[in-house]
């Protein structure tokens, strides 16, 4: 029995964090329904490069929902939605703040209708404030919480990060974890409530530490200048001999000494106190004498905390994730080819046993939901 088995969800997100995040919960047994514009539908389906009739993105995202076409504009739609209002659990959107109350969907008019609903709304900013209604995308989360500033490359302008950290990580995955939280509360108390999820507020919990740290020394975090910015030898990118590259994090002292050994640092650099700059150099010309599989040898098997940076190719057939069976699951799509399905953080065992799955086409459930409505 999967533990979300019976719970049903409207969506009407698009694009990442809503969609991943009821993605997640579908893995978990729960039924999705994805209200979608008529004719369109999530503007993701649109992107490139395909897979079936849409988007590879889109059905990465959205692997075993179900997908109705409601214009949410006219006059008839919260009376074509109220069936599904009236039994669904949870309900995931990701307009501005403002959007769903006006088009007769906001929480308020929602509970009334179904007073234990569990209304998640996720924004950029959150539902109130001075920037509540900014447009904004993921870097501009990043940018405006001073994540992005942590970070420095060569020429000493902030790097952009390879990840959407901002929409996964401040958006889809507290989603999922208030969702479960109020749903655990509706056990006890009977009653949903409306989640306010923020993006942006999200952020400063990865920078834990500056944060610590600015308010026990008054001092606030430098770019490259602190202990995982940059400023640490034993927390460091190294390249090698090939033009590839070294991630070292041999941050305890029995990994540094360790780490140390095994390159043959001199011994006037291993104690890096006071002198970080002075060490990073001597590091870096070391790992600068040897090509990228000389030093993979020398780590492996070796307690040190060192990787070689791998490409995304390599890292698919590295044995450890193989073992993992990362790739266990697959979407079909309409002329039944197969890819793997996206690896979600979902345990195994609350995940079906059915391995393949396919993504909807636009409105291919409005017989089954939405009554009068044809695809």
């Amino acid at each position: 029995m999967q533990p979300l088995k019976g719970i049903k969800v409207l969506d009407f997100s698009t694009l990442l964090p809503g969609p991943l995040a009821t993605l997640l919960l579908a893995e978990a047994g729960a039924e999705i329904i994805k209200v979608e514009r008529p004719g369109r539908g999530d503007e993701m389906r649109s992107y490139t490069p395909r897979f079936g009739s849409d988007s590879v993105n889109f059905a990465l995202l959205n692997r075993g929902k179900n997908s109705v076409t409601v214009d949410l504009k006219t006059p008839q739609a919260v009376e074509q939605l109220t069936p599904l209002i009236e039994e669904a659990d949870i309900v995931v959107e990701q307009f501005r703040p403002g959007v769903m109350d006006r088009l007769g969907l906001g929480y308020e008019q929602l509970s009334s209708i179904n007073p234990g609903v569990i209304y998640c709304s996720i924004t950029g900013y959150g539902q109130s404030g001075p920037m509540a209604n900014a447009a904004a995308h993921d870097l501009n989360y990043i940018a405006e919480t001073g994540l992005l500033g942590l970070s420095e490359g060569a020429d000493g302008a902030p790097v952009l990060p390879p990840a959407l950290i901002a929409d996964i990580a401040g958006g889809a995955y507290p989603a999922v974890m208030n969702i479960l939280l109020a749903l655990r509360a509706r056990d006890q108390t009977g009653k949903g409530c409306c989640l306010d999820i923020s993006m942006a507020d999200g952020m400063f919990t990865f920078m834990y530490w500056a944060l610590g740290e600015a308010q026990a020394t008054n001092q606030w975090a430098k770019p490259g200048n602190e202990l995982v910015t940059g400023g640490s030898p034993r927390y460091q990118i190294y390249r090698t001999s090939d033009n590839r590259f070294v991630a070292a994090a041999p941050l305890e002292q029995k990994f540094w000494k360790n780490f140390c050994q095994l390159i043959d640092l001199p011994e006037e650099y291993r104690d890096d106190e006071n002198h970080e700059s002075e060490v990073k150099k001597a590091v870096a010309e070391k790992i600068a004498e040897a090509p990228a599989s000389y030093w993979s040898e020398c780590f492996a098997d070796q307690d040190v905390c060192c990787s070689i940076v791998a490409t995304l190719a390599e890292a698919i057939e590295n044995p450890q994730f193989r073992h993992r069976k990362l790739s266990e699951y697959s979407i079909m799509s309409d002329p039944g080819q197969l890819i793997d399905a996206l690896p979600v953080p979902v345990a195994p065992c609350f995940r079906e046993d059915l391995r393949e799955k396919g993504y909807p086409s636009l409105g291919e459930n409005n017989g089954r939901f939405v009554s009068g409505q044809e695809k």
